[in-house]
């Protein structure tokens, strides 16, 4: 069945780039409505859906476009957070062009998700499978779809900063998970790199406490990393997220090498191009089971999810 939030929930924050104050209000939505996001600082306000083909490629973040000149940027986290905690229709308002970054995680979207509770809805839930590979490459680094019974991500990342270096995890995304292995992992970068998007007038709202920070071997963000192996459990997290923007979950397994949003998204259009390689399919009870958001309406009282303890 599709699943929506049981009452609103907001949260407060800053934009990831502009440093500005952001706020975010989910709210329960009709089946069949997917994920809407309105902004509420224009008049009339816009609403721009969730969706791939929405996609405006960008190398920092995921970013929509109404394609009449109204973007919301930095969408992946709670895409994510919606998608492992079963969410299919919401309206989402935000107050400015981007989504307040929070913890740099997927954890408070998760946990007001849970908080406000999740309303299961008496129509059928389609997913999309997977029947052939699709890849799409640049270079050595390469994203891919192929056949899989539930959603498995797998990824590998390189980085010269020994803090990160090489790191791969691949991970069954079904029954809850994302709360338990990914939620909690935060967005990183080089100190190199803040500096120099700084110096352009990006990520200023960017501190130690919202990013894990990295200089070489050292961790600069205050209590170090979650897991040892956080950034390649964030990279994961934001392919939940780029995924879930195909509009329905995904039977298949996704499998990025050095992949980034833009390349995600390179992936789904070439998915969708190709008649041949998907399906629509109406879920039984027992497909349902092995969706990301199996179960999860259970932790309605946060209990079992220290995993995304703040």
């Amino acid at each position: 069945m599709q699943a929506t939030v049981k009452k609103k929930v907001g949260f407060q924050g800053v934009g990831l780039h502009s440093g500005a104050a952001a706020s975010l209000e989910i709210n329960p939505a009709p089946a069949g409505h997917g994920i809407v996001f309105r902004r509420t600082d224009l008049t009339p306000a816009v609403e721009i859906a969730a969706r791939w083909d929405n996609v405006t490629p960008s190398k920092l973040c995921t970013l929509l476009d109404d394609g009449q000149g109204t973007t919301l940027s930095t969408v992946e986290h709670i895409m994510a957070a919606l998608a492992g905690t079963g969410i299919h229709n919401a309206l989402i308002k935000v107050d400015g062009p981007e989504v307040p970054i929070l913890d740099g995680s997927s954890a408070q979207f998760v946990r007001g998700i849970l908080s406000a509770g999740i309303a299961l809805q008496a129509v059928s839930l389609k997913a999309i499978r997977v029947l052939k590979p699709v890849e799409v490459r640049e270079g050595d680094a390469f994203a891919r779809l192929t056949p899989a019974d539930h959603l498995e991500i797998d990824f590998q990342i390189d980085f010269v900063d020994e803090a990160i270096g090489h790191q791969e995890k691949r991970l069954d995304m079904a029954n809850g998970a994302f709360l338990r292995e990914l939620a909690d992992s935060r967005t990183f970068c080089r100190q190199a790199d803040v500096d120099a998007m700084r110096k352009n007038g990006l990520a200023l709202g960017g501190t130690y406490l919202n990013a894990v920070v990295v200089d070489g071997a050292r961790v600069l963000s205050p209590g170090g990393l979650r897991h040892q192996d956080e950034a390649v459990r964030h990279k994961m997290l934001d392919a939940m997220g780029d995924l879930a923007l195909a509009g329905a979950p995904i039977l298949g397994r996704y499998t990025g090498h050095r992949a980034g949003h833009a390349m995600t998204n390179r992936l789904l259009r070439a998915l969708f191009a190709d008649p041949t390689a998907w399906t629509w399919e109406t879920c039984t009870p027992d497909l349902e089971n092995r969706l990301p958001g199996a179960g999860v309406a259970a932790y309605g009282d946060l209990a079992g999810i220290e995993a995304v303890a703040l």
